[in-house]
């Protein structure tokens, strides 16, 4: 198959014309390419068309061509392919009426290849796989490893054929060599017979070895897919791109017990027993079985106790069950390290940590479907034991995991198999309150858990860079946009998280630590940056989400880089920047005139959750007369009026800084009616204005960030457009 792996090099380059001139219809590319390595081991160059005695042994080999494509179409999952496969072989058959010519055209298709490579092999880039755009016969490499292992299995199937038609020969041979007097003659045929049949037992045994081998090598190959996928699954909890189809790995697994069955029987009729082949095939056969337990519908990973959740779990092997008594998979929690002491073949474990409610699903067959699975609808953990805990470990930090056993029967196998797999890690709370904490473990360890980890071993410190892009990553998928975050926000991010004003700094290779992303509050803040961040996500994803993916919004800036991108912008200029003061807020930035003649930046106070739930952001940058170009230089009602709705309600045309730092005017949205207000006589009862309704009074301030009550005892809180 040495030339044909050259030849898959070489074909991108080839134009269509010299690969029809090369692959005649006679023996089309798709022949070459199934057949490859079969081809390459036969003595093509020993025919010729003038020695009409190697008909015979020609027809052989178109038979046997035609007989491995209808094989290889057999088992073909892709109905175009096994159509394709089963055509080909229907015209080849047609020319059993000339098989040396086929045969010399096989012999000359491989002479032209070689020359081809000879005079291009400087030409070729070493080492270059193509693409699979490229590869015009490329397929699947779990199809063309099962399509190589059934071709192993036919020749093998094929020789014993032989040894048992030699033996059936000599066996008459024998019978007649008493009765004729040609007595030298039979004595050499049946030497010859003898000779034959050892040589064609020893390649059987040779290709039951090869044959298993590459089994190995191709169940390696799948049980390292089913991995990877369990891993891709895992990293889709923070926004990595996933695929959930399961229905070539489970094509593959069951060609591959299939495989595995035919092999283990060819062992059976070899004649002599190959005690090394049984036991390797027998132990592959049990990872086999045992890793064909996948989840596929993974539980929730934050759970609450007394609250439904579903989970489902599918077995690749499904199809194979042996028929009867239906099979009952049971599930149980279990703790972090009971985790870390399962094995593949380990022992249930003997403590109960928790108390599951509906914890038993049968394994059900969906033939539309063609999976079988075992979906929990109903479960509730009722009850959990926790563990002692070390030091400011909190609940929130204690991982668990859900884990599903059965015994299971595999139509062909005579003893049953115990299964069992885990989910993801969960974390149980008790309380809502407790949510956001516990998806920061989550995160965590979705984030930074290596593949093959000891269950649930995460690294205490990682890289900010690493950190970077697991935010981003959350921040897209979470909001559902396409928008990710630039360099300015991921750097007003690091800023953050390791309390670095220096807007000039490298925070790339410096490491974040769980405490700092999860357990430390920050600085001059009652929340943790992942509380911060989080309250973000949430914000932008219920309200903001067309203004982020438009561009509308700067995002996560520090008060040096606004004033360096503002300094120099005309009065009015704006930008929105999410708040750094508070948990999922949105302010305006803008240019407004100073005192002395000058400019300076003022931040309007943010906007959060429930003031845009009142009137939206759209609205609310309408409303304010001052601002009037989005940075750089872009008329506002131009980029936002289509999120205009309602009618406008028109503020002062200035506004004050803080009154926590300077008192003076505030402004009040109530209904429709703007009212000034001062700060300084809300102690004293309401506003001697005219236009104050008059069934309302404000009896008292709360708060200076713009709570007030309602004298007929309608508690309402209303924000303040004044800047803070």
């Amino acid at each position: 198959m040495a030339q044909w792996a050259q030849m898959k090099q070489l074909i991108p380059y080839l134009p269509t014309q010299a690969l029809n001139e090369l692959y005649p219809n006679s023996f089309p590319m798709d022949v070459r390419c199934y057949l490859a390595n079969w081809i390459e081991e036969q003595r093509w160059e020993d025919f010729d068309l003038e020695k009409v005695e190697q008909e015979p042994q020609a027809l052989s080999l178109l038979d046997q061509i035609t007989s491995y494509l209808l094989s290889l179409a057999q088992q073909n999952p892709n109905v175009v392919e096994r159509m394709r496969l089963q055509h080909i072989s229907r015209s080849m058959s047609m020319m059993r009426s000339q098989p040396l010519k086929l045969v010399l055209t096989v012999r000359d298709v491989l002479r032209k290849e070689r020359d081809l490579l000879s005079r291009t092999s400087a030409q070729i880039p070493p080492h270059f796989p193509p693409s699979p755009a490229q590869d015009p016969i490329s397929v699947g490499p779990s199809t063309r490893d099962v399509d190589l292992l059934v071709l192993k299995v036919l020749e093998i199937q094929n020789c014993r054929q032989q040894i048992h038609q030699l033996q059936e020969e000599l066996n008459w041979e024998r019978q007649n060599y008493e009765s004729i007097q040609e007595v030298t003659k039979l004595q050499n045929n049946i030497k010859q017979h003898e000779y034959n049949g050892q040589v064609i037992a020893k390649k059987r045994v040779q290709l039951l070895q090869d044959a298993v081998s590459s089994l190995e090598s191709c169940q390696s190959r799948l049980i390292s897919r089913i991995k990877a996928w369990r891993w891709e699954q895992h990293q889709a909890t923070i926004g990595h791109p996933f695929d959930d189809n399961l229905s070539p790995m489970q094509t593959w697994c069951e060609q591959l017990l299939g495989v595995n069955g035919k092999l283990r029987q060819e062992v059976m009729l070899a004649g002599e027993p190959i005690p090394e082949l049984q036991d390797r095939l027998g132990l592959l056969l049990q990872t086999l079985i045992q890793s064909s337990l996948v989840v596929d519908k993974q539980p929730p990973q934050v759970i609450k106790t007394q609250s439904k959740f579903s989970t489902t779990v599918r077995y690749l092997l499904g199809e194979k069950v042996a028929p009867g008594k239906p099979v009952l998979l049971k599930a149980q929690i279990i703790t972090e390290a009971q985790a870390r002491n399962l094995g593949q073949l380990g022992s249930v474990p003997s403590e109960n940590v928790g108390e599951l409610i509906n914890n038993t699903a049968i394994l059900e067959h969906n033939t539309s479907s063609k999976s079988t699975c075992a979906t929990f609808r109903n479960m509730s953990i009722k009850k959990i034991k926790r563990a002692d805990r070390k030091g400011s470990e909190s609940v929130t930090e204690e991982k668990f995991a859900l884990y599903f056993t059965t015994e299971i029967s595999i139509t062909g196998c005579d003893i049953p198999y115990r299964i069992q797999m885990i989910s993801v890690p969960v974390v149980v709370i008790v309380h809502g309150s407790q949510d956001n904490n516990a998806l920061a473990t989550i995160i965590w360890d979705c984030a930074f858990s290596e593949p093959d980890r000891i269950p649930f071993v995460v690294p205490e410190r990682v890289p900010w860079k690493q950190m970077c892009m697991t935010l981003n990553s959350k921040f897209m998928s979470e909001v559902g946009t396409q928008r990710c975050l630039d360099n300015y926000n991921q750097h007003f991010l690091a800023q953050k998280i390791f309390d670095k004003p220096d807007i000039a700094g490298d925070y790339s290779n410096m490491l974040v630590s769980w405490a700092q992303f999860s357990k430390e509050v920050l600085p001059g803040r009652p929340f943790t940056f992942w509380q911060w961040f989080d309250g973000v996500i949430e914000l932008t994803k219920k309200h903001l989400k067309s203004y982020w993916s438009d561009g509308l919004i700067f995002g996560f800036i520090g008060k040096q880089h606004l004033h360096l991108i503002l300094k120099d912008r005309p009065n009015g200029t704006f930008l929105l920047r999410f708040s750094d003061s508070e948990i999922g807020g949105i302010t305006i930035a803008y240019v407004a005139p100073s005192e002395n003649g000058g400019q300076k930046i003022q931040n309007i106070q943010p906007s959060t959750k429930r003031d845009l739930e009142i009137r939206s952001l759209g609205d609310r940058i309408r409303d304010i007369d001052f601002i009037t170009h989005v940075y750089p230089d872009l008329p506002k009602n131009d980029v936002f009026r289509k999120y205009y709705t309602g009618k406008s309600v028109h503020p002062p045309t200035r506004a004050r800084r803080s009154e926590k730092e300077h008192g003076g005017e505030a402004v009040v949205l109530f209904k429709s009616n703007l009212l000034k207000v001062h700060i300084n006589r809300l102690a004293r009862g309401p506003p001697e204005n005219s236009d104050f309704p008059r069934k309302v009074q404000i009896v008292r301030m709360n708060n200076i960030n713009g709570t007030i009550n309602l004298s007929h005892n309608q508690k309402n809180t209303f924000p303040f457009c004044a800047v803070s």
